[in-house]
């Protein structure tokens, strides 16, 4: 089993590691409004594993409208 499906939650150095994107990526794409819903426990922030689902499956959405449907 990969890291991306056998975490419930992910820490963002976890939701890096897992996606494969670094940490400065992943801040720009909250920036941007395009990165994946978190939830804060305390200081931490999390993210879960049915927010990061969710943001893959935008994220190949948005890759196959732009690329007119190619795989």
């Amino acid at each position: 089993m990969s890291i991306a499906t056998e975490n419930p939650v992910f820490d963002t150095d976890e939701f890096c590691e897992a996606h494969r994107i670094s940490r400065s990526s992943l801040f720009k794409l909250w920036r941007e409004g395009d990165g994946p819903r978190i939830m804060k426990v305390g200081r931490r922030t999390l993210i879960s594993a049915e927010a990061a689902a969710e943001w893959r499956k935008l994220m190949e959405s948005r890759a196959m409208s732009e690329n007119g449907g190619a795989k």
